[in-house]
């Protein structure tokens, strides 16, 4: 046994639960793809800045859950704790949102790191899929990223997942908001802490876990009450039009996302077969963001959706993912000729996009069909000195049983006609 192990609060993804995990990504991306988002990858790191000013200084993001530390140089980075600023960052430099077609659709998957405590649904290292919408102030794209994660879950078979929804205000009215929730905030018993967290941004106080917080932020100001004429109408067309695609949702006047750079829209996915980590995805608009790191007024919305997460509430469902073989057909060689013979085909069928493996190391029939059994091969294919002497293979099918011999330059074709 290896005398290491995975650092504590993450994961290693194994052969067979892994294809879960890559069937999950490709089913999110997929309405992405088809809706004129383009793929993008940033770099596993960035200056602790980046996500300070944005994601904020006084969440616990920043605070607590950052892996941030010195290089070398002198440099002060941090590990992506989420993709939004990272994105975002990577848009402005490139000048993307110059080259007049706005907005700016972008969508990406990887890995982000936060230390917390580890538990079910909650690891330090994590994988998200997300999109990102740059440029652009409409209610249609708030509307199209949700219809977009709602059709990336129920094509993999989700039902009971509940979509949140909820309006933040904007600059207008927010303010007013923030000072009447503050005036509240003053009255309660709260740890030194939290109050000075009310000061700084109290929307984050709404968003506590504690029990005992929570139970006297009963009567709290709710943001709907305080929300202009102009976040009121942008709010009710973004439900008219969730409303008109047949998406389902709740509306939730206390929903408020943990980042400071959310704006109007806010949303969450969860779903209640998690337990007390129900949410799956979420995300909004954040359209003073880009100001927040330099540069120009961009408004924009995303959302980031947990693969891992997805992966316990499909499991939470009972569902069982269609995934295809990883292997279609196994080659098995009895001598030294067979094993070339049968190396070509193995290649050919790959260059012709068939699933196809090989038994190595100089097995025995009887162990190379027990590996023939374990790959999954819906067929399997022997030969031996004597089949090839005749021209011939040996083609089992690993379903029926039923085994005939096959011309050595005609057993492609029969597989790829069989497979079809």
């Amino acid at each position: 046994m290896s005398t290491f192990r995975a650092p504590k609060g993450t994961y290693d993804l194994i052969p067979p639960d892994s294809a879960k995990y890559l069937a999950v990504r490709e089913a999110i991306a997929a309405p992405l793809r088809n809706s004129g988002y383009g793929y993008i990858e940033t770099p596993g790191f960035e200056s602790v800045e980046l996500f300070a000013r944005g994601v904020g200084e006084s969440t616990d993001i920043v605070t607590k859950e950052m892996y941030a530390f010195e290089t070398k140089g002198g440099d002060q980075l941090a590990l992506r704790p989420e993709g939004t600023a990272s994105v975002l960052r990577a848009a402005l430099e490139a000048n993307l949102h110059k080259l007049g077609n706005l907005p700016v659709k972008l969508w990406y998957s990887g890995s982000y790191y936060r230390y917390e405590r580890p538990q079910k649904g909650r690891y330090r290292h994590f994988s998200q899929v997300g999109a990102e919408a740059i440029g652009a102030e409409d209610p249609a794209l708030d509307a199209e990223l949700i219809i977009l994660a709602d059709q990336a879950y129920r094509s993999l078979g989700l039902r009971e997942f509940r979509i949140l929804l909820n309006s933040l205000g904007d600059k207008e009215c927010r303010p007013v908001y923030r000072a009447a929730l503050q005036d509240f905030l003053r009255g309660l018993d709260l740890d030194e802490e939290t109050l000075r967290r009310a000061d700084i941004n109290p929307l984050r106080v709404l968003d506590d876990k504690r029990d005992d917080v929570q139970k006297q932020l009963v009567g709290a100001p709710l943001l709907r009450d305080y929300l202009c004429d102009a976040c009121k109408a942008y709010h009710e067309e973004v439900r008219e039009l969730i409303t008109a695609a047949g998406v389902s949702y709740e509306d939730d006047p206390k929903l408020v996302r943990g980042l400071d750079y959310y704006t109007r829209t806010t949303f969450e996915f969860v779903h209640d077969g998690l337990g007390s980590q129900s949410a799956v995805g979420g995300g909004g608009r954040y359209d003073g963001l880009s100001e927040m790191i330099g540069g120009p007024a961009l408004p924009s919305v995303g959302w980031a959706l947990g693969v891992d997460r997805t992966v316990l509430a499909l499991e939470a469902e009972g569902v069982s993912l269609q995934l295809p073989s990883a292997t279609s057909v196994f080659a098995v060689p009895l001598g030294e000729e067979a094993r070339r013979v049968l190396f070509g085909v193995v290649t050919e069928l790959r260059r012709n996009g068939v699933a196809a493996d090989f038994s190595y190391g100089g097995k025995g029939l009887k162990g190379a069909m027990k590996n023939a059994n374990r790959s999954g091969a819906r067929y399997t294919v022997v030969a031996g000195e004597r089949d090839l002497a005749e021209g011939v293979v040996q083609l089992k099918d690993m379903e029926s049983g039923e085994q005939v011999p096959v011309g050595v330059n005609e057993i492609v074709a029969e597989l790829e006609s069989r497979l079809s």
